[in-house]
C-alpha cells in the first residue's frame, strides 16, 4: 500500500498557515509531510517564500505523529553542507526522530541570490555528492575537516547530534543521479512516475529503500474554478525540471509559460472533486514502484477544504492502490 503525504508548499502560504495546515494534515490522516525549501515562489501569483527551517521547527512542536521532510534542500549554494547538517540534526531532535533530509542539486530560481553563479548540471551534481559526504561525516560524530574540490571544512562538529541521524533522500532525474543516489541515499526522490528511475536506483544499491514522488492536485467543488486556479499558480509546472532548474526568477517562469492554456494544465493536474481523477493521477507512481507520494494542493487559501475532503474521501480511496 502506497503512503500518501501532504506538501507544505512554502511558495503559496505564509509560515503560520503552513504550520496550521500540517497540523490539519496530521489530523486528516496523511502518512507523512514534505516541505519545499525556496527563496522565491515560482510565479508572482503564488506570493510567498518563508524560511522553511523555521516552519519545520514550529511544525515539529505543533505535531506529534506525522513525519517531516525537506523536498528538497540544496546543500551547495545558499547553504554550506555543514550548516545543512546542523539544521537537519536539530530538526531530528526537535521532531523526536520524525525528520528526513531531502536533498537535490537545486534551482537557479532560489540559489542565484547569493551571487555564486549557476554552473552546468554535471558540476552541480558533483557538488551535491561532495556535500552529502560532508553531511554524512558530521552525522557520524567527531570533528570533520575536509578540503575538497568544491567545499572547505575546518574542524566542524555537531554538538547536538541525534543518536539516529535523519535519513537522507536524494532527488533523481536520470541514470547518473540514480547511480549515486542508490549508493549514498536512504531515500529516492523524484517528481515523475518513471519505472526506469526506480530500476536504476535499485540496481545502484537502493533496493528496499523508500521511493518518494510528488504530484500537484487542485481540489475544488467547482471544477472550472479549480482549473483557473491551477493555471494561475501552476502553469510553470509543465516546463520540466531540466528547464525549471535553470530559469533565474519569477519573470522567466511567467514568460516561459505565457502560452500555456488552462486546458493544458488540466490535462496534467487533476482538477475538481472527482475522486477517481485524483486516484488515476497517483496510480502511475504506485505502478512504477514508488512507495510514497506527496500531494500538493494548489492554492494557499484552499488547504482546509482540501484537507477536510481528503481525510473523508480521497485518502480512503488512495489506500486501495
Amino acid at each position: 500500500m502506497i503512503k500518501i503525504g501532504y506538501t507544505m508548499m512554502t511558495e503559496q502560504a505564509g509560515p503560520r498557515q503552513l504550520v496550521r495546515d500540517v497540523v490539519a494534515a496530521e489530523e486528516a490522516g496523511f502518512d507523512f509531510s514534505v516541505a519545499s525549501d525556496h527563496y522565491f515562489p515560482w510565479l508572482d501569483e503564488q506570493g510567498h517564500a518563508p524560511y522553511v527551517w523555521s516552519v519545520l521547527g514550529a511544525a515539529a512542536q505543533a505535531t506529534s505523529r506525522i513525519p517531516l521532510m525537506t523536498y528538497v534542500t540544496c546543500p551547495t549554494f545558499r547553504y554550506h553542507p555543514v550548516v545543512v547538517a546542523q539544521k537537519a540534526a536539530t530538526m531530528q531532535l526537535l521532531s523526536e526522530g520524525r525528520f528526513r533530509l531531502g536533498l537535490g542539486s537545486g534551482e537557479n530560481l532560489n540559489e542565484h541570490v547569493v551571487g555564486r553563479g549557476w554552473p552546468a548540471a554535471s558540476v552541480r551534481q558533483e557538488m551535491l555528492v561532495e556535500a552529502v559526504e560532508i553531511i554524512r561525516a558530521l552525522f557520524d560524530g567527531g570533528y570533520v575537516t575536509h578540503h575538497g574540490e568544491h567545499f572547505q571544512v575546518e574542524a566542524a562538529k555537531l554538538w547536538d547530534r541525534p543518536d539516529d541521524p535523519p535519513p537522507i533522500g536524494l532527488a533523481v532525474s536520470g541514470r547518473r543521479s540514480c547511480e549515486f543516489a542508490g549508493r549514498l541515499a536512504d531515500v529516492m526522490i523524484a517528481v515523475q512516475p518513471e519505472p526506469d528511475l526506480v530500476s536504476m536506483f535499485e540496481d545502484a544499491g537502493g533496493r528496499g529503500k523508500p521511493k518518494v514522488g510528488q504530484i500537484p492536485v487542485c481540489y475544488d467543488p467547482d471544477r472550472d474554478r479549480a482549473v483557473a486556479r491551477a493555471h494561475e499558480q501552476f502553469r510553470w509546472f509543465g516546463g520540466g525540471w531540466k528547464v525549471n532548474a535553470d530559469l533565474p526568477g519569477t519573470a522567466g517562469f511567467d514568460a516561459a509559460s505565457k502560452f500555456v492554456r488552462p486546458e493544458d494544465v488540466a490535462e496534467s493536474i487533476p482538477c475538481g472533486d472527482a475522486v477517481e481523477d485524483f486516484v488515476e493521477a497517483v496510480r502511475p507512481y504506485a505502478e512504477a514502484g514508488f512507495t510514497e507520494v506527496a500531494l500538493i494542493q494548489v492554492g494557499g487559501d484552499t488547504q482546509q477544504p482540501f484537507l477536510d475532503w481528503a481525510g473523508k474521501t480521497l485518502i480512503p480511496a488512495l489506500r486501495e492502490l
